[in-house]
């Protein structure tokens, strides 16, 4: 799915123009970014989060050479599916 599939629906189902639709959808994901941007979570009822964490510094391995190599510190973005969703996707298969 692709941003202006999404914005396709939203023209079909809600009855904007294209144009409006595609400015809602850039709009919303902004807003998103935004947040995570900000140190922010974000939340999507019924549909799962977007969730920040802070890694902290750790010594890994080159696995072809078994060299330790340190990892630097860095923040990373998971996405938890919600219990919906889950659902949702097991029935569909």
């Amino acid at each position: 799915m692709t941003r202006a599939d999404l914005a396709e629906t939203i023209n079909h189902k809600m009855g904007f123009s294209r144009s409006e639709s595609l400015d809602l959808v850039e709009d919303i994901l902004a807003k998103m970014c935004d947040a995570m941007t900000d140190g922010e979570n974000v939340k999507i009822s019924g549909f799962g989060s977007f969730v920040l964490r802070d890694k902290k510094e750790r010594v890994g391995r080159n696995p072809k050479t078994g060299i330790e190599v340190p990892i630097t510190p860095r923040r990373v973005m998971t996405f938890r599916a919600s219990q919906k969703l889950k659902d949702r996707i097991a029935s569909a298969g």
